[in-house]
């Protein structure tokens, strides 16, 4: 089998021998997005990552499991039922042989984006040639820790709560960088680049909007999760997000109260949510592809990290946006589809509109973003992928763009093409 990207020559011949190995996706599946301790609350950690690995195999029999070269899962917890690495515990609980190796990824929000990125980059050196990526977060089972002491017979220790944000603050670093909690900043987002709360009400809503008209199409990336019932009952499964609010209104976000401050714009409506879930994503060489009857659905072009400000953590993605077009070689004007994860309205339109783009462009979120879908830290970079494949083909574009910010100040980003 030999591809032929879209006005470019195929790969073969002398031309080929000099070019990197490409890193196509082929399959890419997650669970559905349940809301703080809601629909997901009774599915450990781990038996959640392994959720859509089982699905993957499930629906690739043709796949020789042996051979995969690894499996990267993001993760940004780890305190909980995801500590000694989830991805190994998770492929061997989804059934994949034992001689499978996997790694658990950290990058905060990107860990998944940036699990499928290192996934191409094995690729492109030749190391790998079937990799399995994405990531897990259960936010809701996120636990409590505790330190150990100081000194003997200590009187200060304190419960760190490792849902979200800093814990174990290094005194040193707070001094020298803050540790602003992520809705503080947002407001600092908001302020230094005048979005308004009008403004982004306003995103949410379409946000909310979008993702109530995609329901039945976003279905199509979602394998249903069993919830075992009490003694006596049939399992209950739940198939679709439990994030999104088809019902709000824009009266209904302008009544909620900001959550920083009482002068300020950032409410919990127009800020992403605190969610369960996982995605997983089939990456394989063209060879790899061919070898185990897969069918290419898009070429990882380039991807890239950037840093920014801790306090302004919310514009990681424009630093990581240019930097991963520079490296593809394309402009924002290319992208037929731009999924930017929705951590706050506020960012959100910062972002765009530093990237120059409307704020209601119609190939941005189109489907909807986590402030309706949720965001489950360690999974949502593999799924802002798999909708961007997908809506690649519904909409017979070519190229599209994927990123995000990340706490710490950091920013991700993945140039994808349709094959």
């Amino acid at each position: 089998m030999k591809l032929t990207l879209r006005g470019e020559p195929a790969y073969n011949g002398a031309v080929s021998a000099h070019l990197m190995t490409q890193a196509f996706l082929c399959d890419m599946i997650r669970t559905p997005f349940g809301r703080h301790a809601g629909a997901l609350a009774a599915v450990r950690t781990d038996d959640l990552a392994a959720i859509p690995l089982r699905a993957l195999m499930a629906r690739n029999p043709g796949v020789d499991w042996a051979a995969v070269d690894d499996v990267l899962y993001g993760c940004a917890n780890q305190s909980g039922e995801d500590n000694r690495n989830v991805a190994r515990m998770a492929l061997l609980l989804a059934g994949l042989p034992q001689e499978v190796p996997g790694v658990t990824v950290n990058r905060l929000c990107g860990s998944s984006m940036e699990a499928a990125a290192m996934a191409a980059r094995s690729m492109r050196c030749g190391e790998a040639s079937l990799v399995v990526a994405g990531g897990v977060e259960s936010m809701t089972r996120a636990p409590y820790v505790l330190g150990k002491a100081d000194n003997a017979f200590a009187r200060t220790q304190k419960l760190e709560d490792t849902t979200l944000g800093w814990r174990f603050i290094n005194p040193k670093f707070q001094a020298a960088f803050g540790v602003d909690a992520m809705a503080e900043t947002a407001e600092n987002v908001a302020e230094m680049h005048g979005v308004s709360r009008a403004d982004q009400d306003a995103f949410a809503l379409r946000s909310q909007q979008r993702a109530a008209a995609a329901a039945p199409w976003l279905a199509g990336e979602i394998t249903p999760v069993e919830i075992p019932a009490r003694r006596g009952a049939a399992p209950q499964a739940v198939t679709q997000d439990e994030h999104p609010r088809p019902d709000t209104t824009i009266e209904a976000l302008a009544a909620l109260k900001p959550v920083v401050r009482p002068s300020g714009t950032v409410t919990a409506g127009n800020a992403s949510g605190i969610n369960d879930g996982a995605c997983a994503l089939l990456i394989a060489s063209e060879s790899a592809a061919a070898r185990h009857g897969l069918t290419p659905r898009a070429r990882i072009v380039a991807s890239a990290a950037a840093g920014v400000a801790p306090r302004i953590m919310g514009m990681g993605p424009v630093p990581a946006a240019r930097k991963a077009l520079e490296r593809a070689g394309l402009e924002i004007g290319q992208m037929d589809v731009v999924e930017l994860n929705e951590a706050f309205a506020a960012q959100a339109l910062a972002v765009l509109r530093q990237l120059g783009l409307a704020d209601d462009a119609a190939q941005v979120n189109p489907n909807g973003g986590a402030i309706a879908l949720g965001h489950p830290l360690g999974a949502s970079g593999a799924r802002l992928i798999a909708t961007a494949v997908r809506q690649l083909h519904r909409v017979q574009g070519r190229y599209a763009l994927c990123t995000m910010c990340i706490g710490v100040g950091q920013g991700v980003a993945m140039v994808l093409e349709r094959v």
